[in-house]
């Protein structure tokens, strides 16, 4: 009885050596202390865990691309692209066998309960401005807290030398403009860019200074998307669309009488890297692309 006894219980010591409780958005799941096997069902998910060294074995596919965004191709050659972060074929992904699921409720909350019955699954609450504290769960689901925290902190330095770099320019307020098929978005604090564009320390225009996502709009509003100096970046599908809808929008006779397009202070960026992507690799090119923009040394 007494090796039964010690037996079971060393197996219970174990088990909890190898297991580690994550509060997440739909609860708390016992997670692997060193998973292997990861999966991840968002595109922001996919760079947090390139950034801690992590290749995921699957991965929902980047919106753009094939399958994958640009910057991260090279390192992504040995993930399974799974569908889209809103159609992820859940049988290809378990065929996957993971060890550990990161999933988004904004995008998964239907099918967190399937996901749970193939492997421990861990959820973050939402997506678009604060992108910090999904990479803060992440790190800690798989085991790299540690790690996230110096990378993060190294980030925050980035952010601060811009701040510093830049000085009285960040009183010119930026307006950021996204081109999409059949529509454009004006985006205001609580997205992406405008998350790092606040961190920074830019001013907007007062109808982007607001903590919201973005406003949809048509060419009609194109008055309201002016500032001392404009962003713009498109989404294409792939169809032609986004693209044509762009070209339009730019060649308008509203678009050119703005007085930052008639200045010159009209700037395109990559859509990826200021908002679809999402993720800590991306917000670090985004700060690439700040310190070019205004001439400042590489940091």
């Amino acid at each position: 009885m007494r090796l039964i006894a010690f037996t079971f219980s060393s197996l219970l010591c174990a088990v909890a050596a190898i297991a580690q409780p994550v509060e997440h958005a739909m609860g708390t799941t016992e997670v692997p202390e060193d998973p292997r096997r990861v999966v991840v069902l968002t595109n922001e998910g996919t760079e947090a865990l390139l950034a801690l060294g992590i290749t995921p074995v699957g991965a929902a596919q980047s919106w753009t691309g094939d399958p994958w965004y640009d910057h991260i191709d090279a390192q992504m050659s040995d993930a399974a692209p799974l569908g889209k972060e809103n159609q992820v074929n859940l049988e290809l992904l378990a065929a996957l066998e993971p060890d550990l699921i990161l999933a988004n409720k904004q995008r998964h909350e239907e099918i967190y309960p399937q996901l749970s019955t193939i492997a421990p699954t861990v959820v973050s609450e939402r997506l678009r401005g604060d992108w910090r504290a999904n990479f803060e769960l992440y790190a800690e689901a798989v085991g790299e807290a540690q790690t996230g925290a110096r990378l993060l902190a190294a980030f925050d330095e980035r952010v601060q030398d811009l701040t510093d770099a830049l000085g009285p320019r960040l009183d010119e307020e930026v307006s950021v403009i996204r081109f999409m098929p059949g529509h454009i978005r004006i985006y205001q604090k609580d997205s992406f860019s405008g998350f790092i564009l606040q961190e920074i320390g830019f001013a907007r225009p007062e109808l982007q200074d607001v903590d919201e996502f973005a406003m949809r709009v048509g060419k009609e509003s194109i008055p309201q998307m002016g500032g001392d100096r404009i962003f713009h970046f498109t989404y294409d599908a792939g169809d032609g669309e986004g693209l044509a809808n762009a070209e339009d929008a730019l060649s308008d006779p509203l678009w050119q009488a703005l007085p930052a397009v008639q200045r010159g202070d009209v700037v395109p960026v990559n859509d990826a890297v200021w908002n679809t992507a999402g993720g800590i690799l991306a917000a670090n090119l985004m700060l690439d692309d700040i310190a070019r923009i205004y001439d400042l040394p590489e940091q």
